[in-house]
């Protein structure tokens, strides 16, 4: 699968600070849209409305958003309102659920199946990931983010700190 370019925002905060990336290379001026979260639409779910109001307000004050984000935000609230309605019925009804048959002689026969919101869940997750990666939303996405400096002051050219952990 190709990696998708990260956003210049993105590199640039990747990198070392003085408009390159963290190879050093020079990162091109994103396009002039004006710097400004979307609104949520109306239709959102309760629960994808609460994802929207949660992440939007970091993302602005990082500078990350424009308002053509709001299909892309959209549809990482929705997939997340799906994953969460997923799980939860996988708490309910568990991994396994009861499914009952009716044979054509109308007698009945019950046996056990995955549950298929498991399914839902692990489609969701991986989405999830994917829309993370786009909008800086994971801790390994995050810690990209972070400009490290060395000890002596230079800044890393990979792009974290030059402190063994």
């Amino acid at each position: 699968m190709a990696r998708t370019p990260e956003p210049p925002a993105l590199r640039l905060l990747k990198g070392r600070g003085n408009g390159t990336d963290s190879g050093g290379r020079k990162v091109a001026e994103p396009p002039a849209f004006e710097r400004k979260a979307p609104n949520p639409p109306t239709w959102l779910s309760k629960e994808a409305a609460a994802e929207w109001r949660r992440v939007v307000p970091d993302l602005d004050r990082m500078g990350l958003l424009k308002k053509i984000d709001r299909a892309m935000l959209s549809a990482y609230c929705e997939t997340w309102a799906t994953y969460v309605w997923a799980s939860r019925e996988v708490q309910l009804q568990g991994l396994l659920v009861e499914v009952v048959s009716v044979r054509k002689d109308g007698t009945e026969s019950k046996r056990l199946q995955a549950n298929p919101n498991v399914v839902i869940a692990r489609s969701a997750g991986k989405e999830l990931r994917a829309f993370a990666t786009h909008f800086g939303l994971s801790p390994s996405a995050e810690g990209g983010l972070v400009k490290g400096d060395g000890e002596d002051g230079e800044e890393n050219p990979f792009g974290g700190s030059s402190r063994a952990g």
